[in-house]
């Protein structure tokens, strides 16, 4: 089976999901979450310690997930653990399959249930990913201590697209390529023309050939929660004409599924811009009727 590197490399349209995985013991409830995304998402997120709160092990939801044929994007936060925990996890990563990292800074511990919990920072996301780009391309962990065995990672970051001004450089994306980032996942990002002027932006810098970029839409369930969205979670861009849609609408879940699916037809033939990412905070059962109508209606 082509792997996420490789659909991206022939330029196929991309679409992938995310999964939180569940407070529990038991690894059926992961896969009830999951399984509904196999054979549609390209390639399914696993978010770690989303919100600043305890989950399941993004490491060990990954590995759950290889092992039920869905190709998995580990997320790995620098906010948790130290350089010494971190390599570890990265070499675990790799001796389950995984193959899919992005990395993240992660949400601040005040953001979170236990907000008198440490953050740590060993590392910065651009940090982590020269670790996994050494460790890939020479097996070596940062003591020089060999490692053995490989490590076929496809490297990835975050990013949130704006409107660019006169002037501006997209210099924190740029750091993330120079530390090893091969494709991005966005944040929320709603509007295509957006979309459309920060790629031209981009480009101009150069980025293009050598990153793939995916954008993060969501299926919205109402007008209400895509106000939320929009104050609460920084760096989304979900424009007015949107929000007045959602008001308008009977029905505001069906209404934001086809919205969601309006966007993967307008996005799909911007140039630079290799799929997209879907997050549905508490709707995660949008996502595969959302993929399957837009590859229908695609040809995905």
């Amino acid at each position: 089976m082509d792997t996420l590197q490789d659909k991206l490399a022939a330029k196929r349209f991309v679409i992938t999901a995310e999964v939180t995985p569940p407070v529990s013991f038991d690894r059926a409830e992961l896969i009830a979450k999951a399984l509904p995304l196999k054979g549609l998402a390209d390639a399914v997120n696993l978010t770690d310690g989303a919100g600043a709160r305890p989950h399941l092990g993004a490491v060990t939801a990954a590995a759950i997930l290889v092992q039920e044929g869905i190709e998995p994007i580990l997320q790995i936060t620098c906010r948790d653990r130290n350089r010494i925990a971190l390599q570890s996890d990265l070499v675990s990563a790799a001796a389950s399959g995984v193959r899919n990292l992005l990395m993240l800074r992660g949400d601040d511990p005040s953001a979170g249930d236990q907000p008198d919990a440490k953050a740590v920072f060993d590392y910065d996301a651009r940090a982590l990913l020269e670790v996994a780009r050494n460790l890939r391309d020479t097996g070596e962990l940062p003591s020089g201590k060999k490692v053995t065995g490989k490590a076929d990672f496809f490297l990835g970051g975050a990013d949130s697209p704006i409107d660019p001004p006169t002037g501006w450089e997209p210099k924190s994306l740029l750091a993330k390529i120079a530390g090893g980032a091969q494709f991005v996942q966005t944040q929320f990002c709603m509007d295509a023309g957006v979309v459309r002027r920060y790629l031209a932006r981009l480009s101009e810098h150069g980025i293009g050939d050598n990153l793939s970029v995916l954008i993060g839409i969501a299926p919205l369930r109402s007008a209400k929660s895509a106000l939320w969205m929009r104050e609460k979670l920084f760096g989304t861009i979900i424009p007015d004409a949107i929000v007045a849609r959602m008001e308008k609408a009977s029905d505001p879940s069906a209404e934001g599924r086809a919205i969601c699916i309006d966007l993967i037809r307008e996005l799909a033939g911007i140039p630079g811009v290799s799929g997209v990412h879907i997050m549905a905070p508490n709707n995660d059962a949008a996502v595969p009727e959302v993929i399957c109508q837009a590859r229908a209606q695609l040809s995905l």
